[in-house]
């Protein structure tokens, strides 16, 4: 089979209100709201219509401008990302949109407030000139290599755009998927996922069955034309990770009387010489298919699942669902277990790519020190796993003991959840999995535990600190009692062992190891 693959067919709006686009804050929005600006729908017209403040417009449409400036709009991406390409289109605005319009974005870690002033903005697009009611399309190639989680959309001086799209790849924070362990749905689009070609899309973007949520009616989902000749459809996606597969879903919500009669998947492990679409590309030859799942009945309206009964557990990079003889899905999911090496390589580009206080941010979730977490940010690229492991032992060693005791005040007491300085929730979850070990742990334990931890930090001016992950309550509570008997110096020094130890520990997970 040949399959046709086109250079850009990763490529998906990251600003879309389906996958979570959110206008976060305009400075006016007198005639229409910010929020149409990412709906993924056309904008339409209607003539007539009109509200209290003027002509009704499907789109964002600020007031004339009486005095010096700009206007802006600031947008969460669905899907953090690398853009590759922005729409700023003015449809049906024709004597009010803006003359010019810029681009800016930041990449920012959960819970930061993107309309901050202290927020860096870099230019992804420099002032440029639109059209009215059209489409205007603008490459950023040049910026791909940063991941961004937001983009301020500047108009000059004002006026109305209709609809922002944010053309780019999908980029996980794979420091957060991967966290947990365990299978993930390697096919979703939020982890990476997309559609390299297709038989057909009469009907729908296949694109649809790697969305996070359940279909909401037939036309969101994936359906070919009726089948008048033989054969099959089919469609082939790039999984996010490279990984094994264990289970697979089909879902055919609202598919009554169009639902496919079978359906079976194959996988297949294509080199990747280059990053990006080089593995799509050499799949324009006959890949070496192997059966993940054999032609099986389905349902109407029904979500189908087969696990390691039905399911021939094989590694692959693609996936290719054949449906038939035709009809419609509404989702597809492939679950698996990330390969190692492809993880560590997911982590790696991810560090290097995020923007500077996002990688601070979940650099801080390893070792909070702050000093620790300069000189990381300032290791980056890094060029390897091992490379990563190297420069985070060396940061330890330069740590001195103001940088310890920092690092000290982000962890929580044992058996508890909240620590001195704020945790983020990827420290937070860090933590709450090496404590996990107490879990069990009797109500004469925990009070013993907590009258321990009151004289531990009367005596040394700091909670207690120990590699926590495999150990039960009664452990801990007895190397808390022995090292009670240390002098400050002595204490101190094995809290630094114990920070070290813990940083290791975290950066051996997160790397897969």
């Amino acid at each position: 089979m040949v399959i046709a693959v086109s250079e850009f067919s990763h490529l998906i709006d990251l600003a879309s209100a389906r996958l979570g686009g959110a206008a976060l804050a305009a400075n006016d929005e007198f005639f229409a709201g910010k929020g149409n600006l990412l709906n993924p729908e056309p904008a339409v017209f209607i003539p007539g219509r009109y509200t209290d403040q003027g002509k009704w417009m499907d789109g964002w449409e600020t007031r004339r401008r009486r005095t010096s400036g700009h206007d802006w709009c600031i947008v969460k991406l669905g899907l953090p990302g690398l853009v590759h390409s922005i729409t700023v289109d003015t449809a049906f605005f024709t004597g009010n949109y803006p003359s010019h319009c810029s681009i800016d974005a930041c990449g920012l870690p959960d819970g930061a407030d993107a309309t901050a002033d202290s927020v860096a903005w870099h230019p992804l697009l420099a002032r440029s000139e639109l059209a009215g009611n059209a489409a205007n399309v603008f490459a950023v190639g040049h910026a791909t290599a940063r991941r961004f989680t937001h983009v301020r959309l500047n108009i000059f001086p004002d006026g109305g755009v209709a609809r922002l799209r944010v053309i780019g790849e999908a980029f996980p924070d794979w420091t957060q998927i991967l966290a947990g362990g365990g299978e993930i749905d390697l096919a979703a689009l939020v982890n990476g996922g997309y559609v390299v070609e297709t038989s057909d899309r009469s009907y729908g973007e296949p694109q649809n069955m790697l969305r996070p949520d359940r279909g909401t009616h037939m036309g969101d989902a994936w359906e070919t034309k009726r089948r008048r000749v033989p054969g099959h459809d089919w469609v082939v996606v790039r999984l996010g990770l490279r990984g094994t597969i264990g289970r697979v879903a089909l879902d055919t919500a609202f598919f009554k009387g169009n639902y496919p009669d079978s359906a079976s998947v194959d996988g297949a492990v294509v080199s990747e010489d280059l990053h990006g679409v080089s593995a799509d590309s050499a799949a324009r030859g006959v890949a070496d298919w192997k059966v993940v799942l054999a032609q099986t009945k389905l349902q109407p309206d029904h979500r189908h699942e087969w696990a390691a009964d039905a399911v021939r557990p094989l590694d692959a990079t693609h996936v290719r669902l054949n449906i038939f003889p035709d009809g419609g899905v509404s989702r597809f999911r492939v679950f698996g277990q990330p390969a190692a090496a492809a993880r560590q390589a997911a982590v790696v580009r991810l560090l290097n790519a995020l923007d500077d206080p996002e990688a601070r941010s979940t650099l801080a979730a390893l070792c909070a020190a702050p000093a620790w977490v300069d000189r990381m940010a300032a290791a980056r690229p890094f060029a390897s796993a091992a490379r990563i492991r190297q420069a985070g032992q060396v940061a330890l060693d330069d740590l001195d003991e103001a940088g310890w005791r920092e690092s000290i005040r982000h962890h929580p007491r044992i058996g508890e959840r909240e620590a001195e300085r704020a945790q983020s929730a990827a420290a937070a979850a860090a933590s709450a999995r090496e404590q996990s070990g107490i879990g069990g742990a009797t109500a004469a334990e925990r009070e013993a535990l907590t009258a321990a931890n009151r004289d531990y930090e009367r005596k040394f001016g700091h909670v207690f600190l120990i590699s926590a992950a495999g150990k039960g309550a009664d452990a801990i509570l007895q190397a808390l009692r022995a090292r009670l008997n240390n002098d400050p110096a002595t204490e101190l020094r094995v809290a630094i062992e114990e920070q070290k130890t813990i940083t290791r520990q975290r950066l051996d997970r997160l790397l897969a190891e």
